[in-house]
């Protein structure tokens, strides 16, 4: 398994500026969603949109609606980060003992249930409440630890060097060398699909139906 010293992944952090309704928060969980499939990361996705949902109701409740507001998400060590500025830096968000009556209070007692830790950061005319998850990630640059994702990552190492064109140590360079090396080879089985009277276009659809079923089914 290639790990964060083999630049195996590329996080970098993302910010997606709103305005804070509740109309907004379906697409920022989406938004989200999809960021963190494309990380590698699916199977933080259903807690990160927990997070999302609920740093989104505090902003709208105690600064107020309509809010100018962004999203923030970042890796923080193998953690993922998911935060939220908006311009009440005088109303700081207070974790409360909710009653099973009370029809308030639960939001931050949610964030820190499913989260790793949380937290305010202020600023002159703004704050940043975070909250951190946690991740099968064994470096901020590795990918989980699935024993499908390490298959691959040998199995083009190997495609790559084939050809000549992986070189040890190469780091990051290293990375777009083997997804060259995918393309590749996607582009080599399509040719033997062919060869063999197959549909290309039929299995490339077949595979991305069991890809997202994978997904759906968190594995």
């Amino acid at each position: 398994m290639a790990n964060g010293n083999d630049g195996c992944m590329t996080r970098k952090p993302w910010e997606l500026p709103f305005l804070a309704e509740p109309e907004e928060v379906a697409a920022l969980r989406r938004a989200v969603r999809l960021h963190l499939r494309l990380w590698g990361l699916p199977d933080v996705a259903d807690v990160a949109e927990i997070c999302v949902s609920e740093l989104v109701a505090n902003v709208i409740r105690h600064v107020g609606a309509g809010t100018p507001s962004t999203l923030v998400v970042e890796m923080n060590g193998t953690c993922l980060r998911v935060a939220l500025r908006d311009p009440g830096a005088g109303a700081l968000p207070t974790l409360l003992s909710a009653g099973p009556d009370d029809e308030s209070g639960r939001g931050l007692a949610m964030l820190d249930a499913v989260s790793e830790r949380w937290g305010v950061i202020l600023g002159a005319d703004s704050k940043l409440v975070w909250c951190d998850l946690a991740t099968h990630l064994v470096s901020s640059g590795g990918h989980i630890d699935d024993p499908r994702v390490a298959k691959s990552e040998a199995c083009l190492t190997l495609y790559a060097g084939g050809r000549g064109s992986e070189h040890p140590g190469a780091g990051r360079v290293g990375v777009a060398v083997r997804e060259e090396a995918a393309i590749d080879l996607i582009a080599d089985l399509f040719h033997w699909l062919c060869a063999h009277g197959h549909d290309p276009d039929e299995a490339l659809d077949r595979a991305q139906a069991h890809f997202e079923a994978e997904l759906g089914a968190g594995g």
